[in-house]
């Protein structure tokens, strides 16, 4: 009986370890489709023109503190590296756009952010926890998905970025 339990219990931890699957999802290896961008100063674009060099992705919300807590170290990734080797976005899911533009102002966040207003970037690239960065080939492939907040300027993120992106840092 104990045996069973056990199992039991192992089993369940691991089930709670993986993010569920998001409407849509693509998947690490899956190209992703084309999607509008809404900028929070009224520009629009869309994804595919982001194509051609690697591509980091935030998805992020003003009131999710672990977002809210990475938002710098993105910040200096992107001063330093953003825009030469390759891009760093990021899409807010918040349903209040005033309190998504607040945050970036308040912040003094300058890479480039767009407001998710249908969910379908959220759903896209599988957002079913906040923050979820997803790393993106020049091809538009999911290279990889990172659950959780992260210090995105360490020498261990630089090292994981370079690696997973196939460019020098």
């Amino acid at each position: 009986m104990k045996a069973i339990l056990l199992v039991f219990f192992c089993l369940s931890c691991l089930s709670a370890s993986v993010p569920a699957k998001t409407p849509g999802e693509v998947e690490v290896g899956g190209v992703l489709r084309e999607a509008p961008l809404y900028g929070f100063a009224g520009d629009f674009r869309q994804l595919s023109e982001l194509r051609g060099k690697p591509l980091i992705v935030n998805v992020w919300a003003s009131w999710c503190g672990p977002c809210r807590a990475e938002m710098g170290s993105l910040e200096r990734l992107s001063r330093r590296f953003g825009g030469r080797q390759f891009n760093i976005i990021g899409i807010s899911t918040d349903d209040d756009v005033n309190a998504a533009a607040a945050f970036l102002r308040n912040s003094g966040i300058t890479f480039d952010n767009y407001h998710d207003r249908k969910l379908l970037l959220e759903n896209m690239l599988g957002a079913s926890t906040l923050p979820l960065t997803v790393l993106i080939d020049a091809r538009g492939r999911v290279v990889e998905k990172v659950h959780g907040s992260r210090e995105w300027d360490s020498p261990e993120s630089l090292q994981m970025i370079g690696r997973t992106l196939r460019i020098r840092m």
